[in-house]
């Protein structure tokens, strides 16, 4: 990583990384450089709104079961790195866009591409067009870094052991579900793109666990799994990423996004997952010793 790129995004290392797991938190970060603000016609406090804040916290657990995690430290707000390299608005810039940018995906529709339009709930971000100069340096002082960052330990725990799972840790906006009284809520939604970016034992492991511990889990709805789910999942190939996605009621209050009486539950439970997941990774490695 170079000396650029660790303003934007850190790896924090177990003592031993005895795990073939990587854990991801891409949009934890809260860090707003001082041109942007600038640039934005939002407060500071506008700008957090769409981050996934205290996530990076709450799966902390998994250091001590020996995975590393990477967490972004920049805002989403400035760049979603959760996406395409080149999801780019139109809207945001006075230039023409090289023909090779995707500038018609349902994400750059609502303002939600690499370069975010908006945020929260569709407040515009810019006091007016940006440079696509200035966008592109974002691709590649943060995006691209983080990205090889990622792919890098990702292929270590693969040529270690075999297999890897990326676990991708998100929130949701807790009006991105019904609420309990209508019968439909959910607090933990489990992407897998539709079974094809991850084992489904795996996924059936993440879900008998969170409904044991009294939360009522869906898979693929209303999120299936994003850039690094579908990028980073192959489980032919013993690559699988699964995202998470906990509902922000449950551990935080949404309005001032400070913990509440459910943080502390909520990540003894997360705790709990990563201990599952060490043994079900323990169990497979002792049974592919015992057959050779």
């Amino acid at each position: 990583m170079n000396d650029n790129a660790r303003d934007y995004f850190e790896i924090l290392a177990p003592a031993q990384w005895s795990l073939p797991v990587v854990f991801n938190s891409p949009h934890s970060g809260a860090v707003l450089p001082e041109a942007f603000l600038r640039q934005s016609r939002l407060t500071a406090d506008a700008l957090h709104a769409s981050e996934d804040t205290h996530v990076d916290t709450l799966f902390m657990g998994c250091l001590q079961e020996g995975a590393p995690m990477l967490r972004a430290l920049v805002s989403r707000s400035f760049i979603d790195l959760n996406r395409e390299p080149y999801e780019f608005d139109t809207r945001m810039f006075n230039e023409r866009l090289p023909a090779f940018m995707n500038v018609a995906s349902p994400r750059v529709a609502s303002g939600l591409g690499t370069i975010p339009r908006t945020v929260g709930d569709g407040h515009a971000i810019y006091n007016g067009p940006i440079g696509l100069a200035e966008a592109l340096t974002r691709i590649e002082d943060i995006y691209r870094p983080y990205h090889r960052t990622l792919t890098a330990l990702l292929d270590e725990a693969y040529r270690a052991t075999g297999t890897v799972l990326l676990m991708d840790c998100h929130s949701m906006p807790s009006s991105a579900v019904p609420a309990r009284n209508q019968g439909s809520s959910c607090d933990v939604v489990l992407g897998d793109r539709f079974g094809t970016a991850c084992d489904s034992e795996i996924v059936g492991l993440a879900e008998q666990h969170f409904l044991a511990n009294g939360l009522r889990a869906v898979r693929n709805r209303p999120y299936a799994g994003g850039f690094f789910t579908e990028s980073h999942g192959r489980p032919r190939e013993g690559r699988h990423a699964l995202q998470i996605e906990i509902n922000r009621a449950l551990y935080m209050n949404e309005r001032t996004r400070k913990p509440n009486q459910g943080f502390n539950a909520m990540r003894l439970c997360l705790d709990g997952l990563c201990a599952k997941l060490a043994a079900y990774f323990q169990s497979r490695h002792s049974q592919a010793m015992a057959a050779e």
